[in-house]
């Protein structure tokens, strides 16, 4: 068995220089991330996934997005240098790197269209990468209804990442968010919200099929199933235009929620959380996922966590075999043993 970890993230060196030049001092980039050698360092990433037996890796290009820190040219440009070089890297090193997702520029949609199409056609990547908001617009604004489209034709996942800075506040009345509130609990926030409005946008009406696989083990939304159950029983939702839009749904809210897939990681291998997540999902929809390498050891300590986490919630070998390996074969499209 191989296990096949959903979303690692990576900086490409090209990339992150170029990033660099482009985006000087924004998101962390000039203290935090150089402090995370496996980032952008393949000598130091290598060292770390050899302390683990049959452990490949999904490459997921890091934050900041693109959108964010970057103007509408930049991005386009960006996306390209990020895409060429991490399917360079799964061609180079195929026992490393199972596959690689495409980042898009959310803030130019005619070039984010173009990549989409050139990443999964042209450099053989298997999904695409997206955050939870495009520089503060909701997913299932209509400009971004071609992400859903092609997926669903393409067959391939969505990576949906939360995205939130300081900037946004907790309350009206400050400027900013205090304490790492908007990483803390703001990033399941985003994620939850982000599957609501895609779920209420009829999505999953017009595309069956899609694949969108949510970090963080689906956010807030599998310890808090009853109350959205409940809320859209008792009390459906708080206007006339929201209320028509929930009678228009083909199924109870809840139920969407279940179409989602989820990953693993919870920066930690706290079991009772993983069992609620496995339990709302299923063994089914849930990927192994360590969101290596933002842990205080530099990547090994979200990598142990997440194999300690599957190998204790997993019922049985068959199970496990689902979680770290047969699941992300499935929705990647490749062959049972093909790697």
């Amino acid at each position: 068995m191989i296990k096949i970890d959903i979303y690692a993230h990576i900086l490409p060196k090209k990339y992150f220089d170029e990033l660099q030049k482009r985006a000087p001092g924004r998101f962390y980039m000039d203290k935090r991330f150089k402090n995370i050698p496996c980032l952008f360092d393949l000598e130091t990433r290598f060292r770390i996934m050899d302390e683990f037996e049959g452990y490949v890796q999904v490459l997921t290009l890091s934050s900041p997005p693109l959108e964010v820190v970057l103007g509408p040219k930049d991005a386009a440009e960006l996306a390209q240098i990020a895409n060429d070089e991490m399917a360079e890297l799964v061609g180079k090193y195929p026992d490393r790197f199972f596959a690689a997702v495409a980042a898009l520029p959310m803030n130019n949609i005619e070039a984010a269209e173009k990549e989409l199409e050139r990443a999964i056609e042209d450099l053989n990547m298997k999904g695409v990468q997206v955050y939870t908001n495009v520089n503060g617009k909701p997913l299932d604004d209509p400009q971004f209804h071609f992400l859903f489209e092609r997926m669903a034709q393409y067959d391939l996942p969505i990576w949906l990442h939360p995205a939130r800075s300081e900037r946004f506040s907790d309350y009206k009345t400050e400027d900013r968010s205090k304490y790492d509130v908007w990483f803390c609990f703001g990033w399941p926030y985003e994620t939850a919200a982000a599957m609501t409005r895609i779920i209420f946008a009829g999505i999953f009406d017009q595309y069956p099929n899609l694949k969108i696989i949510t970090h963080h083990l689906g956010g807030m939304v599998p310890y808090f199933a009853d109350r959205i159950r409940g809320t859209y029983d008792q009390f459906g939702t708080r206007t006339d235009e929201d209320r028509k839009i929930l009678d228009q749904l083909k199924r109870h809210p809840c139920d969407y929620f279940k179409l989602f897939y989820a990953d693993t990681a919870l920066h930690g291998a706290w079991l009772p959380a993983i069992r609620c997540g496995l339990a709302f999902f299923g063994s089914d929809r849930v990927l192994f996922g360590s969101d290596m390498p933002f842990d205080v050891e530099g990547g090994s300590k979200y990598i142990r966590d997440a194999i300690l986490a599957v190998e204790q919630v997993a019922s049985s070998p068959a199970e496990r075999k689902k979680l770290f390996e047969l699941n992300a074969k499935r929705i990647l499209k490749y062959g049972r043993d093909e790697v």
